[in-house]
């Protein structure tokens, strides 16, 4: 419920106990009304549908606490190959996402770019 003029919300686990469907109107409402308002809405997902995932324009991606890839959601996919990580054809992005966070990435990264 917006109570308030603000221009962004900062949301945590919204679909905590909603089925896909419920969870995708709802992000999608909101996407409505922030573009309607200009406004920005952050929001923490654990495992979104794929067709939820594609509602975000953009991604913040964190593991253990660090940000590992912030940025257009459409780009996601071409950092995680550059860094080594390819998204397999038959799982959905967001579960990818979900797995590869799981990884040292700050150690796997670093490894890459031959800091280790």
């Amino acid at each position: 419920m917006l109570v308030t003029p603000g221009r962004a919300l900062f949301m945590d686990e919204i679909s905590t106990g909603l089925d896909s469907s419920t969870t995708f109107q709802i992000v999608n409402s909101i996407r409505q009304t922030i573009h309607i308002i200009g406004g920005t809405a952050v929001i923490a997902l654990l495992q979104p549908a794929p067709e939820t995932y594609e509602l975000f324009d953009d991604i913040i991606l964190l593991s253990d606490g660090h940000v590992v890839y912030n940025g257009p959601r459409q780009y996601v996919l071409e950092f995680f190959e550059i860094m080594g990580f390819k998204c397999p054809k038959r799982k959905g992005v967001a579960d990818f996402l979900q797995e590869v966070s799981v990884i040292d990435l700050l150690y796997e990264f670093s490894r890459i770019m031959g800091l280790f």
